[in-house]
């Protein structure tokens, strides 16, 4: 007999709160922690102008809970800690919402889908390929940002979901990010500490970046063949109206010249941005200048005027601005911690469980109490310096490399950005293609498994092969 469901029809299904209400129970629990963890700290020394940990120097210190006072300023002092960032994030939306309104976009979508209209699959490793390179040099996992709202159109009339732009995106620069080549700011600030050669080891993670970039494109490549076998397959479980992200094709029209001519300016900005990072390592200063620059440039090339580029812009703040203020949020979580004393004490507690296990499982043990840092400590230069001071001391004690230890920081400190909700910039690129966490969770979790899994086995081949150089 079939069971009823008269009594269910009207029982409230439970959802997932917003991201504002799990961040600020994320604060509220790192300050209870301060009352019941013990407060501890590490000496410190400056390297490179950084602060970073002593080994061997932790020791318990009065405990310093967090006030009302503290905790009501969590969230302001996040925003100030990292209002650089919110700031380019915003500089972000106001230039591609005017080079939207300057048909610059409409432009480049229609000539991809004339290459791509036939083959749309093609996209998937044309997009993945190059951003995953530019990534793992330049360590600019941001640029997310940058590319999915001009590639959200293309996609979805390329009849694919915002799954499948979102993750083409977020998996492309998350790779990149996680086996890092020349990337300064995350390796080159663990290999700095661990006094290796800059950028040295590259071509085992030169492997490394080319297997997972192909489980990447193939786990996109997939789930796009099986939304198209069956729609109902999409991990989208939304209302929101995809007509908002691109024009009904009738709509269409032929470029003009002044659109030409800023499409080409546009695609000339780009490649100064990136000699802009190469030679003089701009980050959100720099980069929050040159996209505002660059708007009012295409712009007024575009035909836009000053008032009409002003209200673009605003617009492009207004689209943008969740995405932007979670960055601060999230770095709450950190403030109150450190207000609390007890992230020292975090990071000696999960150093000390590795001190157990067979020696060739330690890489192994490193990436996983990486990934659970990068929950606290969600700046990867910021949890270098944090980290790999101790991480080194215990490679020294198990006879491995400290090339190893430096590949087990990336891989931790790197995946873990796109399912982390203090993940600022992967909780923005949601915000950008309205994709409900939970939709994303659902569909990310089995490529996690998989370059974790991989990540793992590259570890342990790491050790017997003493990946070096020391």
């Amino acid at each position: 007999m079939a069971k009823s469901t008269i009594g269910n029809k009207n029982k409230p299904r439970f959802e997932m709160p917003h991201i504002y209400v799990i961040l600020f129970i994320l604060i509220t629990l790192g300050a209870i922690a301060s009352y019941i963890v013990p407060a501890g700290q590490f000496d410190r020394e400056e390297v490179d102008g950084r602060s970073v940990i002593i080994p061997n120097t932790f020791e318990f210190i009065q405990q310093s809970p967090v006030g009302i006072f503290e905790f009501m300023t969590a969230i302001p002092r996040g925003v100030e800690q990292t209002v650089i960032i919110i700031f380019g994030i915003m500089a972000i939306g106001a230039m591609f919402r005017v080079i939207e309104k300057a048909g610059v976009i409409d432009l480049i979508i229609n000539f991809l889908i004339k290459r791509f209209g036939d083959k749309g699959l093609l996209i998937i490793p044309v997009i993945i390929v190059p951003l995953a390179l530019f990534v793992a040099l330049t360590g600019n996992i941001e640029s997310s940002l940058i590319f999915l709202p001009a590639l959200l159109p293309l996609f979805i009339r390329l009849g694919f979901d915002r799954m499948a732009a979102a993750a083409t995106v977020l998996i492309a620069t998350v790779v990149g990010f996680s086996v890092a080549l020349t990337a300064p700011a995350n390796l080159g600030t663990a290999q700095t500490i661990a006094e290796l050669p800059l950028f040295s080891g590259i071509g085992y993670r030169a492997i490394i970046l080319t297997l997972m970039t192909i489980i990447g494109i193939l786990f996109v490549t997939f789930y796009i063949k099986r939304v198209q076998k069956d729609p109902s397959n999409s991990l989208i479980t939304d209302d929101v109206d995809d007509s908002q992200f691109t024009e009904k094709e009738d709509d269409i029209q032929e470029a003009g010249t002044r659109t030409v001519v800023a499409t080409w300016v546009f695609i000339a900005a780009l490649g100064f941005m990136l000699f802009g990072i190469f030679q003089y390592q701009w980050y959100f200063i720099e980069l929050a200048g040159f996209y505002i620059l660059t708007g009012l440039i295409v712009g007024l090339i575009g035909g836009l005027g000053p008032s009409r580029i002003a209200e673009a812009m605003n617009e492009g703040i207004r689209n943008i601005l969740l995405g932007a203020l979670i960055v601060g949020i999230a770095r709450a979580v950190s403030v109150v911690l450190e207000d609390g004393s007890i992230m020292d004490t975090v990071v000696h507690g999960l150093s000390l469980v590795i001190t157990f296990l067979p020696e060739w499982l330690v890489p192994v043990a490193m990436m996983i109490v990486q990934g659970l840092l990068n929950f606290l400590i969600p700046s990867g230069s910021g949890q270098a310096a944090a980290t790999m001071p101790i991480m080194v001391g215990l490679v020294d004690l198990a006879e491995m490399t400290r090339q190893t230890a430096v590949l087990a920081f990336l891989f931790g400190d790197g995946f873990s950005n796109i399912f982390y909700p203090t993940s600022g910039y992967f909780m923005a690129a949601l915000a950008i293609a309205q994709i409900k966490y939970t939709d994303w969770i659902k569909f990310i979790w089995p490529l996690l498994l998989l370059w974790y899994g991989a990540a793992a086995i590259f570890l342990v081949i790491a050790f017997f092969i003493d990946y070096g150089p020391f």
